[in-house]
């Protein structure tokens, strides 16, 4: 059997458009087309139904056969691999970090990867996790380090880390540090995660729960807005130790002590199963190096 009739399927199906795997495969929508014409034909049955022009989907009997193709292509990458151990590393690897990770060891770990891995070249995007977690299943970016573990059955997650929320406020509010309770601290604007993050609902449950006011919730998709805020003394917020010890070092902002604090978050090195790419495990493996270094 032709396994690059069988590379053909698993890219047809994965991107559901034959002219998206001619370019992945770097041919021609013909040669793709025939290639799979000739799968058909050798297996006997209908593997792609077409919707529109360029559309495609699987049929009931492509279904049942793409954990297989998958198999395959994964295998046919790893044999290529282990024969030359070159090849793994190096191209591009797209990578997609939260804004957490970029305020903390980021910068530490890009500097490290340059030097452990010179053949491969990084692309960055630095955005909010629901939006990292989109385009890793898209196949936009290829591995993603964010809030986790994704749900996704394709996804693999890697536990990287996991970084606590404390209460800050700006010495301007004198606000002290000593204990202090949640209701105490409705009376300033509680600074949070966007709406319909983990920390926003939850901050938002707890203060509903003991505060005799109704809080006054301002919410951003930006930790660095957040921080600035804070900084400013337009609030108190519950933001990630590790991104923001700089401002706490620096007096800018200090630490509260209350009798409540949001779940800490838990960060991962998540990625798609397929397609392949091995340089992703020593990826992770020099982030976790770096994340104990950092917090030593």
């Amino acid at each position: 059997m032709n396994f690059k009739r069988i590379e053909a399927f698993f890219w047809v199906s994965k991107l559901s458009s034959f002219s998206k795997a001619a370019e992945q495969q770097c041919t021609t929508q013909p040669a793709i087309s025939s290639r799979i014409a000739l799968l058909e034909e050798e297996l006997g049955v209908k593997l792609f139904e077409r919707e529109g022009n360029s559309k495609v989907f699987l049929t009931p009997k492509g279904h049942e056969l793409m954990p297989y193709a998958e198999k395959l292509v994964y295998f046919a990458k790893e044999f290529t691999n282990t024969a030359n151990n070159a090849a793994a590393y190096s191209g591009l690897l797209r990578l997609g970090v939260s804004e957490t990770i970029a305020h903390s060891w980021l910068s530490s770990f890009l500097k490290r990867f340059q030097e452990d891995v010179p053949g491969v070249a990084l692309e960055l995007t630095v955005d909010v996790c629901v939006t990292l977690a989109k385009q890793l299943t898209s196949g936009v970016i290829d591995i993603a380090f964010l809030v986790g573990p994704l749900s996704d059955p394709v996804i693999v997650n890697e536990h990287l880390e996991t970084v606590p929320l404390i209460w800050v406020a700006s010495p301007k509010l004198k606000i002290g540090d000593d204990g202090k309770s949640l209701s105490f601290l409705s009376r300033w604007p509680i600074i949070t995660y966007a709406r319909n993050t983990a920390p926003y609902n939850e901050i938002t449950r707890e203060f509903a729960k003991c505060s005799e006011r109704p809080a006054r919730l301002f919410a951003s998709s930006s930790l660095a807005i957040c921080r600035q805020l804070v900084i400013d003394g337009m609030g108190v917020s519950a933001l990630p130790e590790v991104a923001i010890k700089p401002s706490i070092d620096n007096g800018s902002m200090h630490i509260i002590n209350t009798d409540w604090h949001p779940t800490a978050l838990t960060f991962t090195a998540s990625y798609p199963m397929t397609p392949h790419k091995p340089e992703l495990l020593s990826m992770i493996e020099l982030a976790k190096a770096v994340i104990t270094e950092y917090v030593v």
